[in-house]
């Protein structure tokens, strides 16, 4: 590949990986920033807006179906839509009975909308990768990255979200005294070890929110990128890969859903643990 093909190349790859970004810039105030180097230097005061509005989308999506199957159910003959609605309701009741054994009303439904918003955001993958960013170019919007769960900042969001009930849940059922006294006195029984129990039981108990949010957007990126490279390929060959690396990331857009609620079920039912 010639010099100039591999600046292409490059130029391409990073502005498919590149967010739209609002944020305050040092030089320019408030505005959105035209380039990745722009995006860095507004730091923390950045905000993504496609991953934003993506993921507040495809929330408003699940919020529709799911209320609009409610309101057509039937007790007869149940049509596509409530087919689909039963069977994910099924199978998270499912999967809570065999993972969850505290009492709770607030986690299968939860668990319901993590799996199917996480679900939702995952299936935008399946989507070409030019389509969206060459409408929005011709609409003005220079960068447009649709799919929320390969941005860290969305799956760590949703981790953190999944922390905080972690530990308030936590504290509620064992109260302030007995979580402390499982981080104290965890794995090891013994006053003198207290400091090296502690140590370790909140590093585990950070790492489960890193766990869950980096696993979810390592994938993502990964099959993300791997998407971009295929269209940088001759026109015969991203018919040869494309449609085969679609096919098989169904199954990884799935896993990756199901992957997060299972250990996001798993993480809470310890919580409610009283021993």
């Amino acid at each position: 590949m010639a010099a100039g093909s591999e600046n292409t190349a490059a130029y391409y790859i990073q502005h498919h990986l590149q967010n739209l970004t609002y944020g305050y810039h040092p030089e320019n105030g408030w505005s959105l920033a035209h380039s990745a180097e722009e995006a860095r230097e507004m730091g923390f005061w950045a905000l993504h807006l496609d991953t934003m509005g993506w993921s507040i989308a495809m929330g408003a999506l699940f919020i529709w179906l799911f209320r609009k199957a409610g309101r057509l159910a039937t007790t007869g003959v149940p049509g596509g839509l409530q087919n689909a609605v039963e069977m994910v309701v099924e199978f998270i009741e499912n999967l809570l009975r065999s993972t969850f054994h505290g009492k709770n009303p607030i986690i299968a439904p939860l668990a319901l909308t993590l799996f199917v918003w996480i679900l939702f955001m995952n299936t935008l993958k399946i989507i070409p990768v030019d389509y969206f960013p060459q409408l929005f170019s011709r609409l003005g919007v220079e960068y447009m990255k649709i799919v929320p769960t390969t941005d860290p900042n969305a799956t760590l969001g949703m981790a953190l979200g999944v922390f905080i009930l972690i530990i308030y849940y936590s504290i509620k059922v064992k109260g302030a005294g007995g979580f402390a006294k499982e981080l104290s006195l965890t794995p090891f029984n013994h006053w003198a070890l207290i400091p090296f129990n502690l140590v370790l039981e909140i590093i585990g108990l950070l790492v489960k929110p890193l766990g869950l949010g980096l696993r979810l957007f390592g994938n993502m990126f990964a099959g993300e990128v791997i998407f971009i490279l295929i269209a940088l390929l001759p026109f015969w060959a991203i018919w040869l890969l494309d449609v085969p690396w679609a096919i098989f990331h169904i199954l990884v857009v799935t896993l990756q859903a199901f992957i997060f609620t299972v250990l996001s079920i798993v993480y809470l039912s310890a919580a409610h643990e009283h021993h």
